[in-house]
């Protein structure tokens, strides 16, 4: 396991704050030292926190040709049949992925095949299990074509404490399943929107592995 580049800034950012606390604790605090230790802890705490947050760990991402992967690790929150009205413009089945703070927040190509769309939305910061974060939320779509069983859109969403959204994804380009495509800094969303007719093999309460936990499979 090692750390996401996305983190740098922060991380950096983190360490020299808590450098500065450690400093200032023990060579200008006039308090006992069982309080000064306590003080300590904060600051180291902190920086701890923020490397897990950070963190890109080992996976063996799903293989499966009809499958369709998560796109994040979460916490399935909805399963639904919704209109899309930014690019299908039809029913879809919506499965909604919500990450916390402790979650890895990478994120991962559901299905191999062509980016045939991206588009940034800025928006609002409403938090990320609200029902309209998917269409007021700063966010960002992108669609994937799969040569046998068409389109996937996923999208991703900033939560009350996320404030930046990463996407590698280019219309064009090949993307891999399990391959990473982007990053969410803290609390967020995924949504997946599949067809009608996927068969969806998760369930609501999941908790999901990127890359690695089966949302939905194709038809044969």
């Amino acid at each position: 396991m090692h750390l996401h580049r996305e983190g740098t800034p922060t991380i950096l950012l983190v360490t020299a704050v808590a450098g500065f606390a450690l400093f200032a604790i023990w060579n200008w605090n006039v308090l006992p030292m069982p309080i000064g230790v306590a003080l300590s802890v904060l600051p180291v705490a902190l920086l701890l926190i923020v490397l897990w947050f950070f963190r890109v760990p080992a996976r063996k991402p799903c293989a499966d040709d009809r499958a369709i992967a998560s796109p994040c690790d979460g916490k399935v929150v909805a399963i639904e049949v919704v209109h899309d009205p930014e690019y299908f413009k039809d029913k879809r089945v919506q499965v909604s992925i919500f990450m916390s703070p402790l979650n890895v927040h990478i994120n991962y190509h559901p299905i191999s095949g062509t980016t045939s769309y991206y588009k940034y939305h800025p928006g609002k910061y409403l938090v990320a299990w609200h029902p309209k974060s998917s269409t007021e939320n700063e966010r960002s779509t992108v669609v994937v074509r799969h040569s046998r069983h068409g389109e996937v859109l996923f999208r991703q969403i900033a939560g009350a404490l996320a404030r930046r959204i990463c996407t590698y994804s280019t219309p064009g380009c090949a993307a891999e399943q399990g391959a990473e495509f982007g990053f969410i800094k803290f609390g967020s969303r995924v949504d997946l929107l599949l067809p009608l007719n996927a068969r969806v093999v998760a369930e609501l309460g999941d908790k999901v592995r990127g890359s690695e936990s089966i949302i939905a499979q194709f038809p044969s």
